[in-house]
């Protein structure tokens, strides 16, 4: 089978959950939420700050591959952040033309970028100058602002600036996340270009994966939601691609996930101020309760609940075992 590649997710996929995501196991690589670049030259502690990973050889604890991904519409301050990056000795450097954020889009970042596939161009052959050979520069990109009319020389210009790999999220910056996802348009992108590219967008399920790669013709896809939603959802890909049932046990996979769900909550409370941390607790809960009817329960016992001793006591009573996490 192809590589399966979790995606970034601004406000939702950082290095906990990369690193508790990775764990549980099935991902070839990773890529950081963006490094918003608008003008300086960034410290190196910015991109160590969003991707801790960098120390350990930008590998999660899992041994997962983590590329930095970098924002922005100068191609110029690209250039040099992507080359102040680079002395980090990231596992690839990659480029965001997908954000659909209207804080971004302000800026003329993102997805807005896909309007002048020249300009995304410029970006590309300028920071290409600056990435090293041996660390992969790649590019994740959407369908295009309002429609699909660009999408082609979007992925054409991305390619001649010198991006070795391009991942495709199928919808416009317009449809968000939307379904459904345009797979047959990942399909024609990867018509016209020579690079690999990857899907991206709709994938829940391993019937989905499936369904994905044969409408994209893609043998790379990179989840997102999904995976946050079904932390063994890269597992259960694997089973089916192998032959095997993935199985649909979701009482054992729960009782499996409880030490995930401590080890995230003691790593949340390391990485954030105290009063952030229920918060992101039950952003994480609240996605779970797509998948797992225990989640629910969970979700509503700590949703009221704003202080971290109210939510560790919450969470022992649910069993999940946080004292171990604690430790």
């Amino acid at each position: 089978m192809g590589k399966l590649l979790l995606a970034p997710m601004e406000g939702l996929a950082d290095f906990v959950l990369r690193d508790v995501l990775t764990r549980v196991g099935g991902y070839d690589g990773a890529v950081t939420e963006f490094v918003r670049v608008s003008g300086n030259l960034l410290p190196p502690r910015t991109f160590q700050r969003i991707c801790p990973e960098l120390a350990n050889h930008s590998r999660t604890s899992a041994g997962t591959p983590v590329a930095v991904q970098l924002l922005g519409s100068d191609p110029q301050c690209l250039a040099d952040n992507a080359a102040q990056l680079c002395a980090l000795n990231p596992a690839g450097v990659d480029l965001n033309f997908g954000c659909p954020a209207p804080t971004v889009n302000l800026h003329g970042g993102g997805a807005m970028l896909l309007a002048d596939p020249e300009r995304l161009f410029r970006i590309a052959e300028a920071v290409r100058q600056s990435v090293p050979a041996h660390i992969p520069f790649t590019a994740k990109m959407r369908l295009g602002v309002d429609d699909k009319a660009r999408a082609l020389d979007c992925a054409l210009a991305l390619e001649s600036g010198g991006v070795v790999a391009l991942v495709v999220h199928a919808r416009t910056r317009a449809e968000g996340y939307k379904p459904p996802a345009h797979w047959e348009w990942v399909a024609r992108i990867q018509d016209v270009v020579q690079l690999p590219v990857t899907a991206n967008g709709e994938v829940w399920t391993p019937d989905d994966y499936v369904r994905c790669r044969a409408v994209s013709g893609c043998e790379d896809v990179m989840i997102g939601r999904g995976a946050v939603a079904d932390p063994f959802l890269a597992r259960r890909i694997r089973m089916l691609v192998g032959g095997d049932e993935p199985g649909l046990d979701r009482a054992a996979d729960w009782l499996e996930l409880l030490p995930s769900i401590a080890d995230f909550w003691r790593l949340i409370q390391v990485k954030v101020a105290a009063h952030h941390a229920p918060g992101r607790l039950k952003l994480w809960l609240n996605s779970l309760r797509l998948t797992f009817v225990e989640a629910e329960a969970l979700y509503m016992a700590v949703r009221p609940l704003r202080s971290s001793e109210e939510i560790t006591r919450v969470l022992a009573l649910h069993g999940v075992p946080v004292l171990r996490a604690a430790a």
